[in-house]
């Protein structure tokens, strides 16, 4: 591992990977705030300007592994510093968008950039702090993710009633040259590769598509289209199992460790966007509570996760990943486990606790589920599995946006964590094997 000179100081590598990872966290939820506002200005309908929103995130989560990959067979800080400038350029592009096509087109464009940058920023930790921090690095990333996500609908209120819509995207263009200057100066220098890997244009173009298929099933509820996802899944297999340069090398799966963190975050994940999709619901027609309250109440789950990370990384550190994570899912399911069965009479208390325990818990399992993983990857294959744990987290959203948010519309609040505590008692299986190995091992 390249070591940090006095010059360019871990600090500062850490303050450009956080703003890094800020950015495209940031711009998840920023645009949502802008819809009514872009529907009335564009004369569209809400389903046409919900593409503003899925554009965005369909890039996301149809690149994140292909551009993980790349970057390790071009240099994970060239293409970093390539992703930053298109993610920035593309922010300018949207907020000088003169029609809502135009700004769809340049949404996609950011989530290209956004995916460049959330895949490695995760893959550049190894290579900018010393092994027993990676917990705390970890988990000041996963603050950063967490106050973006916070920051972006309440910013996003603030700059549109003020500014107008064209400043949430607007404001990324100082932080991208912020962004760049930090990245150039600051990260250490890729490392000469000794021999380069073609790329695999054939696995990634139907790795997207198949991705691509799966998450517009999931948001449309279209049946057809995941039966396309499935097939192309199967061809995908296909052609990476005969591939000389495969995009993702199946004998990866073999090593249990890193299926059962990937199974476990793609788990964790589908939770905790229920409680997103849940949440107002419950507030407003359960409660009786306002918007003004709604929108206060829910702002705790994700400030605690927020304020939960750096201390998270710092327990993992001290304490051990495969102790916390264990101990993160015991406590995540225990918060799930008193939310399906808290009597209505206890009120908005009794639904922000278990929320607050929940959202803490799941700090705790990012910090050291993501430390598990990379801490024991090889340099050479850094970006391609941080990619995979970010598609992960975003496949477990989109399937918890939808399937979760199904099981509330025909079942309630009690079924619906119920189900979610017996994901995350799954989740509790699968990790627990990798315990006794551990303590077998010691």
């Amino acid at each position: 591992m390249k070591t940090l000179t006095p010059s360019t100081p871990v600090r500062w590598a850490l303050a450009s990977l956080s703003l890094s990872m800020l950015m495209p966290s940031l711009d998840t939820s920023i645009a949502n705030a802008g819809l009514p506002t872009l529907a009335q200005t564009f004369d569209a309908a809400f389903q046409d300007v919900q593409w503003i929103v899925l554009a965005y995130l369909l890039a996301i989560t149809t690149l994140i592994v292909s551009v993980g990959r790349l970057g390790d067979l071009i240099g994970r800080k060239r293409l970093l510093l390539g992703g930053i400038v298109i993610f920035t350029l593309a922010s300018l592009a949207c907020g000088l968008a003169p029609s809502l096509g135009w700004l769809v087109a340049a949404r996609a464009v950011q989530g290209l950039g956004a995916a460049i940058m959330l895949a490695l920023t995760v893959a550049f930790v190894a290579d900018t702090v010393p092994k027993a921090q990676t917990g705390n690095a970890m988990g000041l990333l996963g603050t950063m993710s967490a106050m973006g996500t916070t920051l972006g609908p309440s910013l996003g209120g603030v700059l549109i009633s003020g500014f107008g819509w064209q400043t949430i995207f607007l404001v990324n263009v100082p932080l991208g040259v912020l962004n760049v200057v930090l990245a150039y100066r600051c990260l250490p220098a890729d490392r000469p590769v000794a021999r380069r890997s073609a790329f695999d244009f054939p696995g990634t173009l139907l790795l997207a598509l198949t991705l691509g298929a799966y998450a517009l099933a999931m948001t449309l509820g279209e049946g057809w289209v995941l039966l396309i996802a499935g097939i192309g899944g199967g061809v995908f297999l296909w052609v990476e199992a005969r591939s000389t340069s495969p995009l993702i090398k199946l004998a990866m799966f073999r090593e249990r460790g890193l299926s059962a963190s990937l199974a476990m975050s793609a788990l964790v994940s589908t939770v905790m966007m229920s409680t997103l999709v849940v949440g107002p619901f419950y507030l407003s027609g359960t409660l009786g509570l306002n918007a003004a309250l709604v929108g206060l109440t829910l702002s705790v789950g994700p400030l605690v996760a927020a304020l939960g990370g750096v201390p998270a990384g710092r327990l993992v550190d001290r304490f051990g990943g495969q102790r916390m994570m264990v101990f993160g899912l015991v406590t995540m399911a225990l918060g799930a486990g008193v939310l399906a069965i808290m009597p209505v009479g206890f009120g908005v208390p009794g639904y922000v606790v278990p929320i607050a325990v929940i959202t803490a818990s799941y700090a705790l399992f990012q910090a050291a589920n993501n430390t598990l993983i990379m801490t024991g990857v090889s340099a050479d294959q850094r970006g391609v599995i941080a990619g995979l744990l970010s598609l992960s987290r975003n496949l477990g959203l989109i399937t918890g946006a939808s399937a979760m948010g199904a099981v509330f519309a025909g079942n309630g609040m009690r079924v619906t964590f119920a189900v979610a505590a017996g994901l995350i008692v799954l989740a509790l299986v699968i990790a627990l094997p990798a315990r006794k190995r551990q303590l077998a091992a010691a």
